[in-house]
């Protein structure tokens, strides 16, 4: 049975709120998994009832034992079920029969195991499914519940963190475990976290749906191996980020699976280059490491979020400074210069031989009471939207003052309208155990490096800043007929089998999709040609047409700047002449003639199908130097308005399409158009694999834009692998 996305959440209270839990596999023996977890459950307080199913056993752990899940006093919301993979079939059928409303599969031995395992873990699958019954795993470490109300362990870990507004889910469950002992350890609380293990039923999304809902949960993170429907993902991360911050950790991150294709856009993107657009636009802050992803949720956890990136950096040590701000500024963060107003009620307590531009640098003589002052300055100006404290200390002995006074000023900023939207985060290069034994109480995340602070703050700002924007509106074009198009795409691989599509089919194709091309006619003799290019007006430029040679400038296919009938003749002859030296005489369709365009700026959009994200939009710098230079933007379709805006703004080529240094200003509304209509376009005809429009010649403003040559690869299959 389907689980609609409405229903999703109620579906997974019985996981996450039982009201009763069995353990099925309970076991007397303390080594076992069905033993830790039932103890897990036990000593953690769980706010509900517990029944141990073991036929074999009359008690387990001081409690009464039930030979099957159906006798147990009562209905049972939650079983998690521990027993070998072979027998795991009729446990299932068990929970079933006793009408039990979720399931943890903690048992191993499924589709992680290969062909046969796969099958078992789908015939159970399909049991489930059958009857509504959520499940966790197979191949899984449990999940908790930390809430106070409900107290569930039902996982490896032996204790439960403190509560908090933390939720994580992770495909790894050793590493989730691992994950639970660090937050405990940095005093971030967790809401809840689950083990997804296979994920056969129960995956991301399906926890995506239930955080998005759930009170107790302000961040969310994720431990990513793989995607199992990331088109969901675009649309639900994009939605629930605007209200609760996502951050992600995605593992493989190699350049091993870049895939050989016959067009640019397939041989520049990759697996990685997907999950990276994927999380651009969905607003999915990405860490790098675990540790990153904890810096990071220190500060969403318990900060407000910046309004801005206007960063203040407080100090008593020069060299701390300097690294911090390296790392701010790396990452795009702005560390103005403070106004002579704040300088000069900074001069009213600090010595003459401080530093009080940004950052401030007290140096090694600050007191507490300088700190204090300072931050209270700096926290009331409008000139900062974040401030980082930095702060050595000088005498061990002195930390605790430094610390309480730095503390105090932190909190009562935080209570002012001038300071309450200001992040404060700190370096505090404390003994690691006085650290550890403040952490509880600081009012700010604590790091030990001033490089860790300022690119954990600066992700929170690029995260703040993605959650301020508008929400990107999916354009319909009334003009196109996807009909006409795709019976284009389904003649041509009728005929041929999937491979390229001929010129002619590609201006039908674009001709129905309401995709203008420049004025060009397609010819097979040497006279027709020299006769289309007189009716054009010169220059034109003549290229080699044919469905099977790809890049056309490898053959010497292309002729430019023909400013007369008797140079066309001469090119036709000099390009017939070169495939037949080539023996690529039947390669050649023709040629095409188009007007030639003097000095635009060049641009190519592409868009590749990968076989997990599906198509994905590349938009850069055109000709010759989308390879050399890959000043590439890359979107999964389907695209919004705000998508193609930022695509064109997002490559270093941009000042050339603005205008830049004399050079004339491109048309960027015709881009963002024909990006929107390339989009439309691959979604609707899911035929077409791969796609390169290079160059595109970008006209001045109101001029829109010419496809200089397009390319287009078609199969009935997924054929990029």
């Amino acid at each position: 049975m389907e689980i609609s996305e409405k229903n999703t959440y109620q579906s997974l209270l019985p996981l996450f709120c039982p009201k009763s839990i069995a353990v099925v596999g309970a076991s007397r023996n303390p080594k076992s998994i069905g033993y830790r977890l039932l103890e897990a459950i036990v000593t953690n307080k769980f706010n509900g009832t517990v029944y141990p199913v073991n036929p074999s056993a009359k008690f387990i752990y001081s409690i009464r034992a039930y030979p099957e899940i159906a006798v147990c006093p009562e209905k049972i919301d939650l079983a998690i079920i521990s027993v070998p993979a072979l027998i795991v079939p009729q446990a299932i059928d068990n929970c079933i029969k006793a009408d039990v409303k979720a399931i943890i599969l903690i048992s191993a031995g499924f589709a992680e195991t290969g062909k046969e395992g796969k099958v078992l873990q789908n015939e159970i699958l399909n049991r489930v499914r059958e009857k509504g019954i959520r499940m966790v795993g197979p191949n899984c470490m449990g999940m908790l519940n930390a809430s106070p109300d409900i107290s569930m362990n039902a996982s490896f870990s032996i204790t439960l963190p403190p509560f908090g507004n933390v939720a994580m889910s992770s495909q790894s469950g050793a590493l989730g475990l691992a994950v639970i002992t660090h937050a405990k350890k940095l005093n971030i609380g967790l809401s809840s976290f689950v083990s997804v293990g296979n994920k056969a039923d129960i995956s991301a999304n399906d926890l995506l749906h239930y955080w998005e809902n759930d009170s107790d949960t302000k961040v969310i993170l994720l431990y990513i191996e793989s995607f199992g429907n990331p088109r969901k993902f675009v649309k639900l991360a994009r939605r629930i980020g605007k209200n609760k911050p996502v951050l992600a950790v995605k593992s493989g991150r190699t350049k091993s699976g870049i895939r050989a294709a016959g067009s640019h856009t397939a041989s520049l993107a990759s697996n990685e280059i997907a999950v990276e657009a994927l999380f651009n636009q969905t607003g999915v802050i990405r860490a790098n490491t675990l540790e990153e992803m904890f810096d990071i949720t220190a500060i969403l956890s318990n900060q407000p979020l910046p309004l801005n990136n206007k960063v203040g950096v407080i100090t008593n040590a020069g060299g701390l400074a300097i690294l911090c701000a390296d790392a701010c500024e790396s990452e795009n963060l702005v560390l103005p210069e403070f106004s002579e107003t704040i300088k000069s009620k900074l001069r009213t307590f600090l010595p003459a031989e401080a530093a009080i531009s940004n950052p401030v640098d007290m140096v090694a003589s600050a007191t507490p009471e300088s700190y204090y002052k300072a931050i209270k300055t700096i926290m009331a100006s409008d000139e900062i939207d974040s401030l980082i404290i930095l702060h050595i200390p000088v005498d061990d002995s002195d930390s605790d003052k430094f610390f309480n006074s730095i503390n105090s000023a932190v909190s009562e900023t935080r209570n002012t309208p001038e300071g309450k939207n200001k992040p404060v985060v700190g370096c505090l290069m404390y003994d690691e155990n006085f650290l550890k034994s403040i952490l509880s109480s600081s009012k700010m995340p604590l790091y030990r490096f001033p490089e860790s602070a300022g690119r954990s703050l600066a992700k929170v700002v690029k995260y703040s800043a993605w959650k301020n924007k508008p929400l990107g509106v999916l354009r319909d074009f009334k003009d196109t007929h996807i009909e006409n198009a795709r019976k284009i795409c389904l003649n041509a691989l009728h005929e041929r089998g999937k491979g390229w599509l001929k010129a002619k089919e590609i201006h039908e194709l674009f001709s129905a999709f309401s995709i203008s091309l420049p004025e060009s006619g397609i010819t097979t003799n040497e006279f027709s040609a020299a006769e289309i290019a007189r009716k054009m007006g010169f220059p034109v430029v003549l290229k080699l047409s044919s469905h099977t040679i790809i890049h056309k400038t490898e053959v010497g296919g292309v002729y430019l700047n023909l400013n007369n009938e008797q140079e066309v003749i001469e090119a036709f002859l000099h390009l017939k002449q070169k495939m037949a030296l080539l023996n690529k005489s039947d390669e050649m369709d023709g040629v095409l003639i188009q007007k030639m365009l003097m000095d635009p700026v060049e641009v190519m959009i592409g868009m590749v199908e990968d076989n997990t994200f599906g198509p994905i939009v590349a938009f850069g710098m055109g000709g010759i130097h989308v390879e050399v230079i890959s000043d590439i933007c890359f979107r999964i379709t389907p695209l919004n308005d705000l998508d193609a805006k930022e695509m064109i703004r997002s490559i270093k080529g941009f000042k050339l399409l603005s205008g830049y240094r004399g050079h004339p200003a491109a048309d960027i509304p015709a881009l963002e158009e024909l990006l929107l209509r390339i989009s439309k376009l691959v979604e609707e005809i899911p035929e077409i694999k791969e796609l390169d429009l290079n160059p595109v010649f970008a006209l001045a403003p109101g001029k829109g834009c010419v496809i200089g040559d397009a390319r287009i690869f078609v199969s009935d299959k997924l054929s990029i692998t």
